[in-house]
């Protein structure tokens, strides 16, 4: 009977060896007339285990890692193919603690099927929720997503369900479905991750929204830093309209529905809806002045619904569990889950997914094992290279859209980066603004000029010229910034600038007195 063995092709599984750890596992069997099946699957998230290798057993998989092409020998000595016991044995997979501590949803099948084979993806549970969707029809599809409480994942915290509302009631003519995957902040993969690990779930969301509103086409922008999920993508659409349930007739409905991959030129600012949308077009990736929105004048002029991975992702399980199911997790008004990322100075790093309520400090300090170099942590910023910084002293604020609004924070999209106590955080403001200046696209004056003058005035401030007027003129220009520039990358730059200065003023030379008097 062939054993069959799971090693990720996710590529950050891929940037440590996971490629050679196959080639020399195939090898050691065919020497020694071992037959086994070795099956590439996406990453489960814990990448400091990876390369992990995974062995289906009756009474689950067990992992062994993070392997090098060294340790096979010994692995396949030591019984790895029937469960055998080796220095780098995990165990159960699903019990390893990271992992059991999750409430996966949109990451259920990551890690556990082959992303290339439709029949796999499909006796996982796949396109139940899209049989379903058929069966209820459009109207009901969009409450049910009303009703789930979903919200946009990609940062800005829209209800998914009322935008979908939007597109849908406009009249009937031709209309697109785009998912922006042109993910950019830092410390963020869930996206990847998804398209790489499981791309059936994301084809699926996008063909239930496209019967939801009366969109006939969609596409997948992606950045093309992102090869493999380029790939893979590619290949899933493929086979999804192989097997039926994409084109001229969905799974045999009345419903046509077909998308495509577009890959973008890996513009920061083309993760804005409407540069994406001016990408999409051919055109420079600059901002567009809103109103029009987008779900009435979007793509080509047509109504258009703009969501992001992890939002397209959460649609099949909300329509093949229902609404009530997803609203049970989470609190407030953020329902559901949210994957988040756990990257930087942090011991563990990977993604978690869990309700939305888990304490910021329980995610570094529990989930993340604290600082890789043992150090303490002094700072956190959760939302890419435009979210606040956050002390030890807002650790217990829960993982909430509100929470962090309250706390002048945001979650963005769920990237968490860890910095220990040896970070300036003088230079972190500085390299806000010279991101910003770096990446804008230059339609705005505030984002333009202000991000340029911003880099200039946090050197004089770090090189103690006039440091107390300096810093009111930073203040002053942040606050232009945030209220005056056309999009978000202008507008959230002041985020990491004034956390930092708010909270760390000792990196800057200010004295704490002051912010406490501002006040």
């Amino acid at each position: 009977m062939s054993a069959r063995v799971f090693i990720s092709r996710d590529s950050g599984a891929l940037c440590v060896g996971a490629d050679e750890v196959a080639r020399a596992l195939f090898k050691a069997a065919e020497k020694r007339g071992l037959d086994i099946e070795i099956v590439r699957t996406g990453s489960r998230g814990m990448y400091w285990l990876e390369p992990t290798i995974e062995v289906a057993r009756p009474e689950g998989r067990i992992g062994y890692g993070p392997a090098k092409p060294s340790d096979i020998d010994s692995l396949v000595d030591a019984g790895m193919l029937e469960g055998g016991k080796h220095p780098l044995s995990l165990g159960l997979a699903e019990d390893i603690p990271f992992f059991k501590k999750q409430t996966r949803l949109t990451f259920k099948n990551c890690g556990i099927v082959d992303p290339r084979s439709l029949e796999d993806y499909k006796a996982h549970g796949g396109y139940q929720g899209l049989a379903k969707a058929i069966a209820a029809g459009p109207e009901a599809i969009v409450e049910e997503v009303v009703n789930s409480g979903l919200r946009g994942r990609g940062g800005a915290g829209f209800p998914t369900g009322i935008k979908w509302r939007t597109v849908a009631q406009t009249p009937p003519q031709q209309k697109y479905i785009v998912c922006n995957a042109d993910e950019g902040d830092s410390g963020t993969f869930a996206d990847r991750m998804i398209m790489e690990g499981d791309p059936f779930v994301l084809i699926e969301g996008m063909t239930i929204a496209g019967i939801a509103v009366g969109a006939t086409y969609g596409y997948v922008y992606i950045r093309s830093e992102y090869p493999h999920a380029i790939e893979a993508m590619e290949i899933a659409i493929r086979r999804a309209r192989e097997g039926g349930t994409l084109g001229a007739s969905v799974a045999g409905s009345k419903y046509a529905y077909d998308m495509e991959v577009r890959v973008g030129a890996g513009a920061y600012v083309c993760g804005e809806e409407t540069s994406l949308l001016e990408s999409l077009e051919g055109k420079r990736g600059e901002v567009r002045a809103k109103p029009p929105l987008p779900a009435h004048v979007g793509l080509f002029g047509k109504p258009t619904v703009i969501n992001n991975v992890l939002s397209l992702a959460s649609v099949p399980i909300i329509m093949s569990d229902g609404a009530t199911y997803y609203r049970e997790f989470g609190m407030g008004r953020s329902r559901g889950t949210m994957p988040i990322q756990l990257a930087g100075n942090i011991k563990h790093g990977g993604l978690f997914e869990t309700a939305f309520g888990m304490s910021l400090g329980d995610l570094v300090d529990e989930i993340g094992g604290g600082t890789r170099t043992g150090r303490p942590v002094r700072a956190v910023q959760v939302g890419g290279p435009l979210g606040a910084y956050f002390p030890r002293a807002l650790f217990n604020t829960p993982f909430d859209y509100e929470a962090f609004t309250a706390a002048d924070g945001l979650i963005g999209h769920g990237g968490i980066v860890v910095f220990d106590d040896t970070v300036n955080m003088a230079r972190q403001a500085r390299f806000a603004m010279e991101f910003c200046a770096i990446e804008s696209c230059g339609k705005c004056t505030p984002c333009r000029i202000g991000s340029a003058r911003g880099v200039e005035l946090v050197d004089k401030i770090m090189a103690g010229e006039e440091r107390a007027a300096n810093i009111t003129v930073l203040e002053d220009l942040c606050n232009t910034m945030k209220f005056g520039s056309l999009c978000a990358l202008g507008g959230f730059t002041p985020y990491p600038v004034m956390s930092a200065l708010t909270h760390f003023p000792e990196d800057f030379g200010a004295s704490p007195k002051r912010l406490e008097a501002a006040e």
